[in-house]
């Protein structure tokens, strides 16, 4: 993904725009084990992750804080932002 596309709305094009775009299937690959979440970058793409996965968590009966913390605990979620 790079800054110079642009998204739907002609804005540049960040990651949390195309994770939303694919949320559906992110989110039934984050439920298997094998399945790792590496973040680098600025720490605004906490709260992007935030906002695209926290309503199909909702959706599941779970909440993403929550989720994400498993995933942590289980070394399957890891985050590098500053």
């Amino acid at each position: 993904v790079s800054r110079e596309q642009k998204n739907a709305a002609g804005q540049k094009m960040y990651i949390q725009t195309k994770m939303a775009e694919f949320a559906d299937e992110l989110w039934e690959l984050m439920q298997s084990p094998k399945t790792h979440i590496y973040m680098c970058g600025l720490k605004g793409m906490e709260s992007g992750m935030e906002e695209c996965f926290s309503p199909l968590a909702e959706k599941n009966g779970m909440v993403w804080k929550e989720f994400a913390k498993s995933m942590k605990k289980a070394k399957r979620y890891h985050v590098e932002v500053y």
